[in-house]
């Protein structure tokens, strides 16, 4: 908005920032709509949802007034400006203000119903998975309940109508699944922008489960089909097997039969015609093999079905049956064609059957040959097994052809004559018959033997790759089990890891259950570590010499490997992002702060983790947060505020209201804190102990007041105050009790527990506190109004004197119990008095009054009441009594009494009586009697009496809360007071003289009383040329003390300056001695890189000198500043003393120092104030103190005061002491009155 509109209509500064504020919360409000994400299907977190939806509308609810009052304000602006500038740009924010709460209130009514939605939709899929996993439960019971196939008619009959119902029930059961899948479906397209990852891994599962039993009852019923089939067609095929080898048999008969006939044999045509006939039925036999033996298995299998029945014993004879026939019937195809081939040249026949099976055997040879080597995978493995059981069954059908060959061969060798042989042997006559005998014998004998050796090496050849087979078998499978089971294991840790969430989605509170999660899935996943490694090892043992593992199964292994492998990597990958975001988003991190600002504003953080914040649009930087700025120069509002106690009060509760701490009990405050394990006072606590400490109590509070606390934003705020309260210096640390001093004192409590609790931390394990543990608790006390500015007022930051009021007060006594430190304190202590008053303006803030301010006639009263003890019926509001404003006829120094709360009828009688006695009572009687409403401390080193209402008189109940205050500047009568005080004193310690111990803290007595009486009597000890003889001559005396002191300070610094120069001058001209490069002059000094550990000591040292240097330099230029500005003092002092008598008189006695001001205004009288209780048992006379009255002395009546507090002839004879403090006391006060009158009018 324009600068010019703002300064046209001043009222537009308030409107903008709650329009501001009020689209800020709604902009927040409607990122978090969005940004809630729940688990679809999960109706815990829906309901939880649910819950925060309603809670995030009735916050939206509650601030509907503010709106209003907004759009009223806006109206009533509009109304009362002329501005059309102004007019438009108020009616656009109101448009867009109500525009945009319209469109939260719409998302959040949508986002409402949603979840309604989603939490029906959510509950029916539930109930529909429940009835799908029902239904998938019983189907796996009932195939878990199915047996083996038996190849029965009855049985296989049963066992399909079994299935044929089951599939029924499997038709059935699939509407539950549909139904399961529809609302999943449902849910996935409807809320899409939710986590429906839930839904989708149990959809998934289901569908799994469900096609893996349908695939079960497919497979089930081909097999069912199939042993049917094969038990109808077994019957049909045995007897036609049967039939076949009855004519088999006919036909070998014949042929058996016709080779046994006499000289049938030694005709070569019917032998050839005999051997044909033999060689097809050979053939008829080697094509029925295969169906023989699959008859014998089929038959077997359905005598294991048929098991003690007597169609087992009947199918059994008949298998017996066929198996002896079968075995006759090859062994008579072998005896036909031994009697065919021992017919003519039965030797050649010999010869050639032999060549024959060896030709056999060495193609067999080849064949198992070309079986190895062994496959890599378990398929090809049980293949080559498969192969090789069909190899040796054709060397089991083999065997009998090779040893009737052999024993062929022996019979004939055994039985021929040598004539025979050489009949025989036809060739090569040259030969002898015997050797030519001997030759044929010897040539059938070799080839039986090496039929009989590669027929035996055939057979270890075949055993022994058997046993490689079976071997690789075992192993392959052991291997192939070993990856199944590693290979489910890290499909269910991938589906885990496929559940995971982004990190950047997790909610910042889940982050360490989420990160402890992993951690545990982590230790889960160690066993499965040991089975990759058994994997491996199993893999391993597979050598290329022995086993090469197939490209597939090594595939397998390195794709599990791999996956382990990213598995781990995950999982470390998960945990260091979990810890990264837990460290910076987490609770022990500041990163949640962030949002506790808003542009052009950044907040950073300095190495030791104290925050600060940058302004972009400036290009500045400052330690305070925006907010807080805003809020320390909106105190600046309170200054009007006359009376100290009631100004710090009130900054204090407007701080107090803006770090929410107003809302924090201090049963709450006293978990947090123990949660935290703080009970070591003493211990420092660092920045993130401190943020953790205070999120946690306002985590605590927003649960409790969600629409009245911005969690970063109050702990931003608190640590910036606690920070300027106790680290000015931001070293990133203070100590526990302060930080338990400065959160409880601002606490909701009532004060007296306040109280207890502070005095439970300073005190021993005995309950008693002695003087050092009292001072540490009332220093980090004095800490919150002083960094306000307002320490002088509650004197002062030294607590010495209020530690030795305390005591006092218990009779000196070392040590103190609880009970008499809530004595003193509810003496309200000078040093202390801000902290009931601070109840008093909370008690206060919501009381109405029915009565009318007499002066600014504002009815009701709202906050506190002032009632005059003077007059009837008059009272007064606390604006115009904090302002001092007073009605015609009403004095300010008139007795008067405050109310915080609504008055009774009782006090109203009681106070009719008061007004009544003090119609009767003089000026001299408020004189004689007074009372101050605070118990001062005697110091008067830092601070004086505070500027309180003289004649006040408080009730208000002690049950109200407190507040908090920010840092600004003291006040320039406040500095000259104390500057004043602080010389005084010192002049006191230098004539020797000290206060009295003795003097009971509830004398009424003024500090500065004590202070001149003391002086005066020091004046009698020394010699009459050394006694100031006048107010100037002791202004001249503090001033050449105070040159001399500032003199000799110089001196010293000067000293010091010149030694470090010279300390600084023989390091370099050591350092220029060793050859090394001239060091530069120290201002021009840079940080380089040290060439040797002697030149980073020299470096180091140069650095530290011109450090020390500066804060000489400046501690010198702050003396000389401070001595500038005492010389301006005392030169006004000077023309003050000297300039010619005014006009304007002094009227009526002037103030006594006890009501000496701090303020500007002269008029202002000082804060006294009676603790009493809501009964007028307390109320005496004694509680109505005198007032002040009007200064208005001239400077001739204020010398000659002086003059007569000082008379010029003096003797030993000084007269009375205390006639002397009361005189100098006065002419001291009218001194100040004029000096601060002359202020207020230039």
């Amino acid at each position: 908005m324009p600068s010019s509109v703002l300064l046209e209509v001043p009222a537009l500064a308030d409107f903008n920032k709650a329009w501001a504020e009020l689209t800020d919360w709604l902009s927040r409000l409607d990122r978090e709509i969005k940004s809630q994400r729940v688990i679809v299907g999960d109706l815990d977190d829906i309901n939880d949802m649910i819950i925060k939806q309603k809670a995030i509308l009735q916050d939206l609810e509650q601030r509907r007034p503010q709106l209003d009052e907004l759009i009223t304000a806006a109206q009533n602006l509009k109304n009362k400006t002329s501005n059309q500038e102004a007019r438009t740009i108020i009616t656009d924010r109101i448009e867009k203000i109500q525009s945009q709460w319209d469109e939260v209130h719409g998302h959040l009514q949508s986002r409402r119903q949603q979840l309604h939605d989603m939490l029906k939709d959510s509950t029916q899929w539930l109930e529909a998975k429940q009835e799908a996993e029902q239904v998938l439960e019983k189907a796996k019971a009932k195939l878990e309940s199915w047996k083996e196939i038996s190849y029965t008619v009855e049985a296989l009959k049963k066992q399909n109508t079994e299935l044929k119902q089951f599939s029924k029930e499997i038709r059935q059961w699939q509407i539950n699944v549909d139904v399961a899948n529809d609302m999943a479906l449902k849910l996935l397209r409807d809320y899409s922008a939710d986590d429906t990852r839930k839904v989708e891994l149990m959809t998934d599962n289901i569908n799994a489960t469900w096609a893996a039993i349908n695939k079960r009852v497919t497979e089930r019923e081909a097999a069912l089909e199939s042993a049917l089939r094969m038990l109808q067609q077994f019957y049909l095929d045995l007897e036609k097997f049967l039939a076949w080898l009855t004519e088999a048999e006919t036909t070998a008969n014949v042929l058996q039969d016709a080779t046994r006939k006499e000289k049938t044999l030694e005709d070569a045509r019917t032998v050839r015609e005999l051997m044909k006939q033999w060689q097809e039925l050979q053939a008829e036999i080697d094509a029925h093999t295969d169906i023989f033996h699959n008859l014998d298995e089929n038959g077997q299998k359905i005598l294991r079905s048929l098991e003690g029945s007597e169609d087992a014993a009947l199918l059994q004879r008949r298998l017996d049956n066929m198996n002896l026939r079968w075995s006759d019937l090859r062994r008579k195809s072998l005896n036909i064609r031994s009697h065919l081939e021992a017919s003519t040249d039965q030797w050649k026949r010999l010869h050639l059957s032999l060549q024959e099976l060896l030709a056999w055997l060495q193609l067999k040879e080849d064949e198992l040959k070309q079986q190895a080597p062994i496959g890599g995978d378990l398929p090809t493995v049980q293949k080559q097994n498969d192969t090789h059981r069909t190899f040796k069954r054709d060397l089991k059908t083999k065997e009998p052809t090779i040893r009737t060959a052999l024993e062929t061969v022996r019979i004939f060798l055994a039985e021929q004559p040598v004539e025979g042989l050489e009949k025989l042997y036809p060739e090569s006559r040259e030969l002898s018959p015997e050797e030519r005998a001997h030759n044929v014998t010897k040539l059938l004998q070799r080839q039986a033997d090496e039929v009989r050796t590669e027929w035996d090496k055939l057979n270890l050849q075949s055993a022994d790759w058997q046993k490689k087979i079976d071997d690789a078998l075992e192993r392959l499978q052991g291997l192939q089990e070993a990856m199944d089971e590693l290979d489910l294991k890290l499909r269910q840790a991938e589906v885990f890891k496929g559940s995971w969430q982004p990190v950047g989605d997790l909610l910042i509170d889940s982050l360490q259950d989420h990160l402890e999660k992993v951690k545990v899935y982590r230790a889960e996943l160690v066993p499965l570590k040991e089975k990759v490694h058994q994997v491996n090892e199993l893999a391993h043992r597979f050598a290329p010499s022995d086993i090469q593992l197939s490209q597939y199964n090594l595939s397998c292994v390195e794709d599990l490997n791999t996956r382990w492998k990213v598995l781990q990597v995950a999982i470390d990958e998960r945990i260091r992002q979990l810890h990264e975001a837990h460290r910076d988003f987490g609770p022990t991190s500041q990163h949640f702060l962030t949002t506790s600002v808003q542009g052009p504003w950044e907040r950073a953080i300095s190495p030791n983790k104290v925050p600060y914040y940058i302004n972009h649009e400036t290009q500045t930087t400052c330690w305070d947060h925006p907010k807080m700025t805003e809020l320390y120069q909106s105190l600046a509002d309170l200054n009007n505020v006359r009376f100290s106690a009631y100004r710090t009060a009130m900054k204090l509760r407007r701080l107090q209201k803006a770090l929410c701490l107003d809302l924090l009990s201090l049963s709450a405050a006293c978990d947090a804190l123990d949660q935290h394990n703080l009970k070591q006072n003493d211990q420092p606590m660092d920045i993130l102990q401190i943020i953790n400490c205070l999120t946690t109590i306002y985590d605590r509070l927003e649960q409790e007041h969600n629409n009245l606390v911005n969690v970063p934003l109050c702990v931003d705020m608190c640590l910036n105050w606690l920070l300027n309260v106790y680290d000015t210096g931001r070293t990133g640390r203070i100590r526990v009790l302060s930080f338990k001093t400065g959160v409880v004192s601002l606490c909701k409590a009532h004060l007296e527990d306040k109280y207890r609790y502070l005095f439970k931390q300073v005190a021993s394990s005995t309950g008693f506190c002695d003087q050092r543990r009292l001072g540490l608790l009332l220093h980090d006390s004095i800490q919150i109004p002083r960094q306000l500015g307002e320490v002088a007022s509650f004197g002062g930051s030294n607590i010495e004197p209020s530690v030795r009021s305390c005591f006092q007060f218990a009779n000196n006594k070392p040590e103190i119990e609880a009970a008499l430190f809530l004595d003193w304190m509810r003496l309200e202590p000078q040093s202390m008095v801000w902290l009931p008053v601070l109840h008093r303006v909370a008690a206060a803030e919501t009381a109405k009054h029915q009565a009318k301010c007499n002066i600014c006639k504002e009815c009701p009263i709202i906050g506190f009441r002032y009632r005059s003890l003077k007059h009837f019926n008059y009272d007064i509001c606390q604006s115009c009594f904090f302002s001092g404003r007073v009605a015609k006829g009403h004095k300010m120094h008139y007795p008067m009494v405050e109310y915080c709360t609504p008055t009774t009828s009782g006090e109203d009688v009681r106070d009719f009586a008061k007004v009544l006695k003090n119609k009767f009572r003089t000026k001299r009687y408020f004189a004689k009697h007074p009372r101050m409403g605070y118990l001062p401390v005697q110091t008067v080193l830092e601070g004086d009496n505070m500027e309180t209402p003289v004649t006040l008189i408080n009730f208000w109940p002690v049950d109200s809360a407190p507040a908090s205050s920010p840092q600004l500047s003291h006040d320039d009568t406040h500095s000259r007071i104390e500057h004043y005080a602080s010389r005084l004193a010192e002049m006191e310690n230098t004539n020797g003289s000290y206060l009295n111990d003795s003097i009971s803290p509830n004398e009424s007595i003024d500090d500065e009383h004590l202070l001149i009486q003391h002086y005066c009597q020091s004046l009698n000890q020394e010699s009459p040329l050394s006694q100031p003889r006048s107010p100037a001559q002791i202004l001249i005396s503090l001033e050449s003390e105070e040159r001399g002191e500032l003199e000799r300070i110089l001196a010293d610094l000067e000293e010091e300056n010149r030694n470090l120069q010279a300390e600084y001058d023989r390091l370099k001209q050591q350092h220029d001695h060793k050859g090394l490069s001239p060091l530069p002059s120290p201002p021009e000094m840079m940080p380089v890189s040290p060439q040797s550990p002697r030149d980073a000591e020299l470096i180091a040292e140069a650095k530290l000198l011109r450090q020390h240097k500066g804060r000489l330099e400046a501690r010198m230029q702050i003396l000389e500043d401070h001595n500038k500005q005492l010389e301006s003092q005392l030169h006004r002092l000077r023309q003050l003393l000297e300039q010619p008598q005014a006009d304007a008189k002094v009227n009526g006695t002037t103030l006594s120092p006890s009501t000496s001001l701090q303020r500007s205004d002269s008029s202002q009288p000082m804060l006294l104030r009676v603790v009493g209780s809501q009964t007028s048992e307390t109320m005496g006379e004694d509680e109505l103190l005198s007032p002040p009255q009007d200064t208005s002395t001239g400077l001739e009546e204020v010398m000659e005061q002086l003059n007569n507090s000082f008379p010029s002839s003096r003797g030993h004879n000084v007269g009375s002491l205390f006639h002397m403090a009361d005189d100098l006391g006065r002419a001291m006060e009218t001194l100040v009155t004029v000096m601060t009158d002359d202020k207020v009018l230039e």
